[in-house]
């Protein structure tokens, strides 16, 4: 664990891209097998051990400490793992040695969670204050030491001298901890084979762009579509059954079985998961009620049949079209679909986004005020000439998302953040105004956000929160209701499990409204008017 932890440490306390690649370059090059290859699991979200929830670990920790002391050490710190590695007794006699990666996580692997807890206790019995904050996060799952999978792809690219390109083809098809990816990068072995029709790769992605940047680009160059309003996801086709995979890479195949259960597409398949409501594609709402199933009733079948609108396709066949531009590819998709479902029972599962004509910036913004009306978040602009490449390449692809509604809130709660945030108050609930059943205004919680502010703005707000204290529960302050937030959205939805009947999607903090009183902001009948039913 020590030089896991070492790492983890090197990695959160540096700020330049180049040097965490450095960090972990020499990881990998002086860590021997099993324990890189599971520390690479862990950085990039591959890992699968038992979870010990954050209540059990408060638990353990109040056990062994005074449990007055260790909740306001935790309200203090902000962090649970911080916390717990501080608070920690230490142990300095020769019997407790430090266990390795390997073992915690093969033992972990194995153990029940009442079993994992038990040697979570034993471990940090055996670990510095270190050691004892990476277990923490690694039990938890939430490492946040500043590194993407991207990058930690990029460094092994680095330490095994070849492109970044060839180590995202072997990915998927490989498991922690990785022997196999090591003997090729390291001892010059025979390269991992991956079956194309049978391994998730990972999507091409947009950048976000706005009209300033627009003016930069010529239309000619670029096709454009409607960017859906569903999950985007990979279907992969083989001679037996087709699998589903999410855009992180997840399988969700069981979650779709008029789609999983289909034969003989013989293609990987890019695109975006939509349901069907009547004759017309459902809002992403509707979407989420077949979502996270282990299994899916018949009357969710009937209810709200799965599709996926396609956009792109990575493979026919043996054939890989991905080095081809996007004008052939998108010319081969659609050959594809003329033969392979136009004339098949298929034709119910599938179907093409429509690329729309335009030939001015001003003419597509035209399109682009009529995403709503077809519940779609935007458009999607995609160079002519562009080859499929993983992630999120510059200058290819871009995603012009319609202008997100927004809404007046007063602030209500605050809680500090994890990570680099722990010692600001970075989370924030917000409400609306209602009448009581006495006819009284009241504040009714309507979301949380805890992005879309910069960092100045992140100063101001924790500075805020700090002097309009009135109430604690223990990490969560209330505060005076006198701070207005535009709430910038994309969707609202009415909800049962809320209080104010409303959930509102991806809402973040557009700007804070310094010059308007908290009795000016809006109400919670008006924001429920927006709702689509």
């Amino acid at each position: 664990m020590k030089p896991f932890s070492a790492l983890l440490e090197s990695l959160i306390f540096t700020p330049g891209r180049n040097a965490k690649l450095a960090h972990l370059r020499d990881y990998f090059a002086h860590t021997p097998d099993p324990d890189r290859g599971w520390a690479l699991a862990a950085l990039t979200g591959a890992l699968n051990i038992a979870a010990i929830k954050p209540a059990a670990v408060r638990q353990l920790a109040e056990s062994r400490s005074d449990p007055v002391l260790f909740r306001w050490s935790y309200d203090f710190v902000g962090d649970l793992a911080e916390t717990v590695a501080l608070i920690w007794p230490e142990h300095h006699d020769d019997a407790h040695v430090a266990p390795a990666l390997s073992e915690v996580i093969e033992r972990a692997r194995i153990a029940g969670r009442s079993e994992a807890q038990g040697l979570l206790g034993d471990w940090l019995d055996r670990l510095d204050a270190t050691g004892r904050w990476a277990l923490i996060k690694l039990f938890t799952g939430s490492l946040r030491v500043g590194v993407s999978e991207r990058l930690v792809k990029t460094a092994l690219a680095e330490f095994g001298q070849v492109s970044i390109d060839e180590v995202e083809e072997v990915w998927p098809g490989l498991q922690p901890p990785y022997r196999e990816l090591f003997a090729w990068l390291q001892h010059g072995r025979a390269r991992p084979q991956v079956d194309h029709l049978a391994a998730f790769r990972p999507l091409m992605l947009a950048q976000a762009v706005d009209e300033a940047d627009l003016r930069k680009l010529k239309p000619e160059d670029f096709c454009a579509e409607w960017k859906w309003d569903g999950i985007r996801v990979q279907v992969l086709g083989g001679a037996r059954q087709t699998r589903i995979f999410s855009r992180g890479g997840e399988e969700i195949s069981a979650a779709f079985p008029e789609i999983g259960d289909l034969q003989g597409l013989d293609a990987v398949l890019d695109g975006e998961l939509l349901v069907r409501i009547g004759d017309q594609h459902g809002s992403f709402n509707e979407l989420q009620q077949r979502l996270n199933r282990k299994t899916v009733s018949a009357a969710q079948l009937k209810q709200r049949p799965a599709f996926v609108r396609l956009y792109d396709i990575l493979f026919e066949g043996d054939e890989d079209l991905r080095s081809l531009s996007f004008e052939e590819r998108r010319a081969r998709l659609e050959d594809w679909y003329r033969r392979r479902v136009l004339h098949m029972p298929l034709l119910e599962r599938f179907d093409l986004s429509v690329q729309l004509p335009f030939k001015s910036w001003e003419e597509l913004e035209k399109a682009r005020q009529l995403a709503a009306s077809v519940n779609a978040e935007g458009l999607m602009l995609k160079r002519r000439d562009s080859p499929y490449v993983a992630g999120r390449p510059k200058g290819l692809w871009f995603k012009w998302k319609r202008a997100p509604d927004t809404v007046d809130a007063v602030l209500l709660y605050a809680q500090r953040g994890s990570g680099k945030r722990s010692s600001f108050y970075s989370d924030f609930t917000f409400g609306c105004w209602r009448d009581d059943a006495a006819g009284n205004a009241e504040l009714v919680p309507v979301g949380k956000a805890y992005f879309g502010f910069t960092d100045e703005e992140l100063q101001q707000l924790d500075r805020w929160v700090r002097s309009h204290t009135v109430e604690r529960f223990g990490p969560v302050r209330r505060v005076e209701p006198a701070l207005v937030l535009e709430i910038a959205y994309e969707g609202l939805r009415r909800s049962s499990r809320h209080k104010s009947g409303v959930a509102m999607r991806f809402p973040r903090i557009a700007r804070i409204r310094w010059d308007k009183p908290a009795s000016e902001a809006d109400r919670l009948d008006s924001l429920m008017s927006r709702i689509k039913d």
